[in-house]
């Protein structure tokens, strides 16, 4: 992501202390430089209650990450893409883009996948590039 200069508006994460460490590790090494908004209310709930969350965000921020926990993040893929998303790795990360002006907009079934990575990709080749930002 930091070769592609891909870096969010906003990063939600869950108060979990593996997720904190996930949200802090992926903003050092994607630049990010704002505050990491870490909530109780993306810890263990329904992908109903991540909808709500997402749709109250203000209107300035045009790409949020969230950061949280299985089941949870795969079923609100689920509600978001018109396809079956079979299972969020640990550490996977999937974009999706929303055809929205406003984030109290977001629906479900209305998102396309821009991009899916997730660790075990790179498990015998890291390509160089990726490699090199890796420190």
């Amino acid at each position: 992501m930091a070769l592609q200069n891909i870096c969010p508006d906003l990063i939600l994460s869950s108060l979990a202390f593996r997720a904190q460490l996930t949200a802090d590790n992926l903003a050092n090494k994607i630049g990010y430089k704002n505050r990491i908004h870490y909530m109780e209310e993306l810890y263990l709930v329904r992908p109903e209650t991540i909808m709500n969350i997402l749709s109250l965000q203000d209107d300035q921020h045009k790409s949020i990450f969230l950061i949280g926990h299985n089941p949870e993040l795969t079923e609100f893929a689920n509600i978001l893409i018109k396809d079956n998303f079979s299972k969020l790795p640990t550490l996977g990360i999937l974009a999706i883009n929303l055809d929205i002006n406003n984030w109290n907009e977001v629906t479900d079934t209305q998102g396309e996948i821009d991009f899916f990575i997730y660790p075990k990709q790179f498990r015998y080749y890291v390509p160089k590039q990726i490699r090199n930002t890796l420190g």
